[in-house]
């Protein structure tokens, strides 16, 4: 916008719109950064001043040392024994676990006890005096005055501080660790990083040895018990030996084969038994038969022979040998019975024998292999005994030191350099913040396009700030200084104003806004002397009745004024008087108790408004703010056009869409709109300042 001319109206404001309120208009956003510059740079610099103090006064300087280690996975035996405590695989799982038990409370206490950390201020803060925001708080009774800790608490709080001061991290894709330790002191922070491994390497041992002792002690126990076992077991082997008649295995093992023997020889014997017995049962059934049948059954030559072949009489001797063939053969089957059953006693004797033998050799085998197990089992766990003794005095750990620390020459933190950059990057991105949070809750208006886009009114004129400090000076600059900016400006507003309507200029025009404060009285004296400049004939009304700030632009006060003239106790031509500085007639109003609104709706006042149209070229009304009486919207019913005023950057849109919405409940047409009262200066950040360096030229300021 030409900070002294007033840009073109745009013919179709209305119809030609499009919705672009979900787009990020990129450049908008580059200009509104561009205007709020001072301040992201005020921020950029306070937050860097800052976070400098910071870095190089405030911050405590912190050393870092480290110190590496290295799990062995594979150790080498310097004997030939198995170990009681295994080594470590190297997986993932024990990899974490290892780095948990570095940074473990167990651990860092022994570095504390060993260091005497407790004697230290930076790790026992209770041997620092409390903080002043404390002490604060404990004078004001906000808090209670800090106990004094006990031993016990101390050393947890000193653990818990040496904790937060050490971190372990695993080098990827291998066995070595890296412990860190930070400390005000890098002397100090070498030394606790190496304490940290050696205590770490100790530890392990520690582990191994107490694992050993107790595995030794468990085990000395159970050999204890396994002897007594053993020698209860050989105690009852011997008992029962001496207390069976035990043969050995080789003895039972023979009489199991005689068993058999005898069993083979009882099957013979029942053979020859069953042939004595037939034997003997055919002689006793032909001993009353005859010779031929008795010859037939005893198959006996001797006998065939004493039998007579030619039908003689048996002879006495055939009988009684007969009678000796009947008694062998009786005494043949007595004998076979006798041996039978002699066979038959002597195998159920050698079975009970056997079975009893064998009942007593099972047990007796029993308890051998008892004592026998109870053996075996006393000389493993004695010789895994004297194997566990041998080992607590040769244990390895499963780590060693790399690399011992070393003492750091510069302070790790804090990185001044970082601090000063994110510090900077701070206060610029705070900026940005506010700069873009003050932008999108700014609701006032900064440029003639925004007010006429809101209104859909066309922007007649844009007044920039008039130099003075009072307002008569006001009036004095527009005269001194004709071609001055504000001068141009005004005369720009006039030419929108006449051009308005060509075929009929506007006569009677009106001025307002919305509050108060937003110079529309200015640019009412202002417009006026610029139409008189061109030789018209001016009057200018104050229709503000009840506020009067003509007073303040006037050297010359008129005791009678609109009232007097309207409840016609004098005539206009009376009340009128002439501003000498500009040559504007004025009609001043003066104080009376008569409403105001009541005497604006009146006949008279019409009847004035038309009678002064007779008599003046133009006639301009001063009217108040619509938003807080009535009388501008009444006075709008005579005006030809209609000025509505807005100061740049104050007045809000609500106030601008109430105002003009209640002008148009009465039909009342605002014909344009003034942004008055710019800062030039503030202009040129919203990006408008280039029309004014064009017109240097044509300005006399």
């Amino acid at each position: 916008m030409n900070t002294g001319q007033s840009p073109q109206t745009n013919a179709y404001p209305s119809s030609v719109q499009t919705n672009d309120d979900d787009l990020i208009d990129l450049g908008q956003l580059l200009t509104t950064l561009w205007r709020g510059k001072l301040v992201i740079m005020l921020f950029l610099l306070i937050f860097s001043a800052l976070s400098g103090y910071y870095a190089y006064r405030v911050a405590t300087p912190y050393y870092r040392a480290t110190t590496v280690l290295m799990l062995e996975t594979e150790q080498q035996s310097i004997v030939d024994l198995t170990s009681v405590v295994s080594g470590l695989s190297g997986d993932t799982a024990e990899l974490n676990s290892e780095i948990e038990v570095l940074r473990s409370r167990e651990l860092l206490g022994r570095v504390a006890e060993v260091e005497n950390l407790i004697a230290d201020p930076e790790f026992n803060a209770h041997l620092n005096p409390p903080a002043l925001k404390r002490q604060i708080k404990v004078w004001l009774g906000l808090e209670s005055p800090r106990a004094e800790a006990g031993q016990e608490r101390q050393q947890t709080d000193v653990v818990s501080t040496l904790l937060d001061s050490v971190s372990v991290r695993n080098v990827p894709n291998s066995f070595v660790f890296q412990v860190v330790v930070t400390s005000e002191d890098p002397r100090k922070a070498a030394r606790l990083a190496d304490q940290v491994g050696q205590q770490y390497i100790l530890y392990q041992l520690d582990v191994k040895f107490e694992a050993t002792q107790t595995a030794s002690t468990w085990l000395s126990g159970r050999v204890a018990e396994l002897q007594q076992e053993l020698e209860g077991a050989e105690a009852e082997v011997s008992e029962f030996s001496a207390n069976s008649e035990l043969i050995s295995p080789e003895t039972l093992t023979a009489m199991e084969n005689q068993l058999k023997e005898r069993r083979d020889r009882l099957a013979g014997l029942r053979v020859a038994n069953e042939t004595a017995s037939a034997n003997l049962a055919a002689l006793v059934a032909v001993q009353d038969g005859t010779p031929q049948q008795q010859a037939e059954a005893a198959d006996d030559a001797q006998l065939t022979a004493l039998l007579p072949s030619d039908g003689s009489p048996v002879p006495t001797r055939f009988t009684i040998q007969f009678r000796q063939i009947l008694s062998r053969a009786e005494l043949q089957a007595n004998r076979a019975q006798s041996q039978l059953q002699s066979v038959q006693d002597s195998i159920v004797t050698l079975e009970a024998e056997i079975a009893s033998q064998g009942q007593d050799l099972i047990q007796l085998q029993q308890l051998t292999r008892e004592a026998e197990a109870s053996r075996l089992l006393y000389e493993y766990f004695l010789g895994r005994l004297k194997e566990t003794s041998a080992q607590e005095g040769i244990q390895q750990a499963d780590s060693r030191i790399l690399s011992h620390a070393v003492v750091p020459r510069e302070p790790a933190v804090p990185r001044k350099s970082l601090i000063v950059v994110m510090g900077a990057m701070l206060g610029g991105m705070l900026g940005v913040a506010l700069v873009l949070i003050r932008e999108m809750r700014s609701k006032t208006f900064r440029t003639s396009s925004e007010l006429e886009t809101f209104a859909q009114l066309p922007v007649m004129g844009a007044i920039p700030q008039i130099p003075g400090r009072k307002r008569q000076d006001i009036q004095d600059y527009l005269a001194s200084k004709p071609a001055s900016i504000a001068a141009e400006a005004v005369r720009n507003l006039r030419t929108s104003v006449l051009l308005s309507n060509v075929d009929n200029p506007p006569q009677v025009i009106m001025t307002t806004s919305s509050i108060p404060g937003e110079g529309k009285t200015t640019l009412s004296f202002a417009l006026a002397q610029n139409l008189v400049g061109m030789g018209k004939s001016v009057l200018l009304i104050e229709g503000d009745v009840r506020r009067r700030t003509f007073t303040q632009y006037m050297t010359a006060q008129q005791e009678r004024g609109l009232i007097s003239v309207l409840s016609e106790r004098c005539d206009a031509r009376d009340a009128i008087q002439v501003d000498e500085r500009t040559g504007v007639d004025v009609l001043m109003s003066e104080a009376s108790n008569v409403n105001a609104a009541d005497t604006l709706s009146s006949a008279s006042f019409a009847r004035f408004i038309a009678d002064m149209r007779s008599q003046y070229d133009f006639v301009i009304i001063d009217t108040p703010p619509v938003l807080v009486v009535p009388d501008a919207r009444i006075i709008a019913q005579h005006a030809d056009a209609i000025l509505f005023n807005v100061r740049w950057d104050k007045t809000s849109r609500q106030m601008v869409r109430d105002a003009l919405g209640q002008l148009a409940s009465v039909g009342a047409q605002v014909n344009g709109l003034v942004l008055n009262n710019i800062n030039l200066r503030g202009l040129k950040r919203y990006g408008y300042g280039a029309y004014g360096t064009y017109g240097k030229k044509y300005y006399t300021n």
